[in-house]
């Protein structure tokens, strides 16, 4: 039965594109998000329902786009280079079979976030691209959230509708996508024009707010936390009061530990004590040693350059027995432990020149988002939406960022689409403020003339 619903949506969805070609771009969106093929038993599994979804998206593009007005963010000529130096990596992997099965997926996402901004020349379309990338995430996201509340989950324990550990059904990543997106949610709750921003608009986005939040406690994951906590010191800029938001942050929080699961309490004490934890001591001694490799490697090892790490690392655990706290150390040794950061992900598989491509692109996405909010912080009637926005997406990606940190999603497509949007209102904004300039100008020569 759910088969037949995932198969109707889809269809529907692919109907309306023929009218509509933008619609095959979102339904591409939707289908990289949520795999409804890793959710259905049998009817989308052998079907390439991805490669269809984008390759219409392109026809549809080049056939019926108005492409007179089109604009090529720098941003977008990166990811390019990105694109070719990853494929450069791959044919010369250390593990060359590896690296093909991670290239296949890896150049879509690249490929389509450099694609992407061409198809956002209006205001409709980045907000339905968003608004699109919002849904498909909170269908995954509200699944984990009702499941926290009845079962409170536990680190590896909360299933997100498949058991395949992997995309955004990892529980660091969703847990950092959730807490990047809260920023999104709040401006569809105030600026929204597909949903108007009416009371049941802002009930059911207040109500997706509560369950990404709940997602780090469900999934029990220290980078949700962590991601929280940035989320609220970004939020600061947004109040006139930031002592009074302070405080009632913290009464919040002191009210909500009670209840919070014994599951999700014990692992965030880890946090001081990361050595008594494997996860967290075997992230140390890999970082240490990718570093140690691209010394000698400093093209990068490509794709899945991992696999060849050896690891030695003391674990050290705290027991108390009568009163006395007795401190026991061992030495560990493991091989093929994956990077667990993006920064490092890109270190390792793409060496210093890769590193500094992707650095460049999401750097670049936080700076441009910082000029846009404060060119348009007081922007004219029409415009006042700009700002808000550019600065949740600025939010969004400082919290990617920080969750990249812990987690090997330098090549999470979702953040790519969050890129090729920022590229989008970038690009959209540019050639609005040119048309204004324009008209002027040539009232200017006609009176002239």
């Amino acid at each position: 039965m759910r088969d037949l619903v995932f198969v109707a949506f889809l269809a529907a969805l692919f109907a309306t594109g023929f009218r509509r070609p933008f619609l095959f771009v979102l339904a591409y969106a939707y289908i990289d998000i949520v795999s409804p093929q890793r959710l259905t038993y049998l009817l989308l599994n052998s079907i390439p329902i991805s490669m269809i979804a984008v390759g219409m998206a392109v026809l549809g593009w080049l056939a019926i786009d108005d492409k007179r007005d089109v604009r090529v963010g720098p941003r977008q000529l990166l990811i390019v280079l990105l694109l070719g130096y990853c494929l450069y990596t791959t044919l010369n992997a250390d593990f060359p079979v590896e690296a093909r099965d991670k290239w296949e997926w890896v150049w879509k996402a690249l490929a389509f976030a450099a694609f992407l901004p061409l198809t956002l020349r209006t205001k409709l379309r980045l907000e339905s691209l968003l608004l699109f990338m919002v849904l498909s995430a909170a269908s995954i996201i509200i699944v984990g959230g009702i499941k926290t509340v009845f079962s409170g989950g536990g680190y590896g324990e909360l299933n997100l509708m498949v058991t395949n550990n992997s995309g955004l059904y990892e529980g660091s990543t969703i847990s950092t996508v959730a807490i990047a997106i809260i920023p999104l949610i709040l401006w569809f709750s105030r600026h929204g024009t597909i949903f108007a921003p009416d009371r049941r608009v802002r009930i059911f986005c207040y109500g997706l707010v509560f369950a990404c939040l709940l997602i780090p406690v469900g999934t029990s994951t220290r980078t949700g936390l962590l991601c929280i906590a940035l989320l609220a010191l970004l939020m600061l800029r947004d109040f006139k009061r930031p002592l009074v938001y302070l405080s009632a942050l913290g009464c919040l929080g002191l009210c909500a530990i009670p209840f919070l699961p014994s599951s999700f309490t014990e692992r965030m004490g880890t946090i001081k004590t990361y050595q008594g934890d494997a996860s967290a001591s075997t992230r140390v001694a890999v970082w240490q040693w990718t570093m140690d490799y691209v010394k000698v490697h400093p093209m990068g090892g490509g794709f899945e350059a991992y696999r060849q790490n050896k690891i030695r690392y003391e674990k050290v655990s705290v027991t108390e027995a009568g009163g006395q706290a007795e401190v026991k150390r061992s030495l560990e040794i493991d091989s093929a432990r994956a990077y667990h950061s993006a920064y490092f992900e890109m270190l390792g598989e793409q060496g210093y020149p890769g590193l500094l491509l992707w650095l460049m692109i999401n750097l670049g996405g936080v700076f441009r988002m910082e000029v846009l909010r404060r060119r348009y912080r007081k922007a004219e009637t029409g415009q006042e939406w700009v700002a808000p926005l550019a600065a949740a997406l600025q939010n969004a990606h400082i919290i990617y960022l920080l969750g990249a940190t812990f987690v090997a999603i330098a090549f999470q497509p979702f953040v790519y689409m969050l890129i090729g949007a920022q590229i989008g209102l970038d690009t959209y904004v540019a050639r609005k403020r040119g048309e204004t300039a324009w008209r002027p100008l040539r009232k200017q020569r006609l009176a002239t003339a």
